[in-house]
């Protein structure tokens, strides 16, 4: 009769902490050093942050000034320049709606229900058509507003949801090109792509911005505005067309060769066999390339736009909150670690969800 040994029970969690943390003398020491300098840290932050800090406007910038903490009243008293910029006081209704139908577009978009391409498209036509008409009014009694004053949050995701509205299935038709059995076409696919991928994005912005108009008649020129966005949907596009290549590399030849000899036709064997594979395993640097895209929103302040950064700086540029600029920058560093936790976490989920990386 053979004899079985049992395997040695797992180390419990107190056990564990101890190998990492105390396993020598100069190991432990080290460990409660560091403990004892971030709850200093964490300490000093709640203090000013929390504790000492001053949170109503009714004080004015005087009671900040003497009080030891964060002046959080700058947000209460400024938070409609932030989140809405030059944006008319009277129709800033209008601004906070659209923010909200952009929030619900997305969300809409994230749920499995509606992930067909006729409710994917319904939802972001319906949800960008109702944000355009909310921000320039002209319709529905609502009154007319120019490009020119919108700004502010509002703003920045209407960049960023346009950007990729046009940019992603650019990146698609670029990747497909590039993919051509012709030479010619995928040759200058790969140096269009290349080209735009190797200019900074700041340069792309000020050359649609500004210099374009002037080698393009006035009819075609357009606003500005969507020349920037046009411009920055270009870059976005460079880069995703890469990752759906790669995306598209990383499925079996032999897919595809099965489905020839299925009597698919090339559209039929990209859209159902080639495609939803790509996508699955290119979803990690995706996911990653909306939150640069997101984050990317804030250069546009360079050629004139008043997004929310912009927005923020206007907020404290006053002379009585100027002290008051770390406060603005925090508010506005929430802001996008919002969006942005919201983007990775989604990714996080979509990869469970997927099995991305499993095989």
């Amino acid at each position: 009769m053979e004899m079985v040994i049992a395997a040695p029970p797992a180390p419990g969690r107190l056990e564990d902490l101890k190998r990492r943390f105390f396993a020598t003398p100069f190991q432990a020491l080290l460990s409660l050093i560091s403990l004892a300098i971030m709850v200093f840290i964490v300490w000093k932050l709640l203090n000013w942050a929390v504790f000492s800090a001053v949170f109503t406007a009714t004080g004015g910038p005087e009671a900040c000034q003497a009080a030891a903490g964060a002046c959080w009243s700058v947000i209460a008293a400024r938070w409609r320049i932030i989140l809405f910029g030059l944006y008319p006081f009277e129709e800033q209704w209008r601004s906070a709606l659209a923010c909200v139908a952009v929030v619900v577009m997305t969300v809409l978009s994230c749920i499995p229900a509606f992930w067909t391409g006729r409710r994917i498209a319904l939802v972001w036509g319906a949800g960008t058509g109702l944000y355009y008409v909310l921000m320039k009014g002209g319709l529905l009694g609502l009154p007319y507003v120019g490009e020119e004053a919108w700004g502010g949050l509002a703003l920045t995701l209407f960049i960023f949801v346009t950007t990729c509205l046009i940019g992603f299935p650019l990146a698609i038709c670029l990747a497909l090109l590039r993919r051509s059995d012709l030479p010619w076409i995928s040759r200058t696919t790969g140096l269009i792509i290349d080209g735009v991928r190797s200019l900074p994005l700041i340069s792309i912005l000020f050359t649609f911005a500004i210099v374009l108009p002037f080698a393009l008649p006035q009819w075609l020129a357009g606003d500005k505005l969507y020349r920037v966005i046009l411009g920055s949907a270009l870059f976005f596009s460079a880069y995703q067309a890469e990752i759906v290549r790669g995306g598209m590399q990383g499925v079996p030849s032999g897919q595809e060769e099965a489905a020839m000899a299925l009597g698919m036709s090339y559209w039929q064997r990209i859209g159902r066999i080639v495609l939803p594979q790509a996508m699955r395993n290119a979803l990690p640097a995706t996911i990653n390339q909306f939150v640069v895209a997101f984050k990317e929103t804030s250069l546009v302040v360079i050629v004139g736009f008043f997004e929310i950064l912009a927005s923020g700086n206007a907020a404290y540029g006053t002379g009585e909150w100027r002290f008051a600029y770390v406060e603005v920058y925090a508010f506005i560093a929430l802001i996008y670690f919002v969006f942005v936790f919201s983007l990775s976490r989604y990714g996080a989920y979509l990869e469970r969800r997927m099995s991305v990386g499993e095989r």
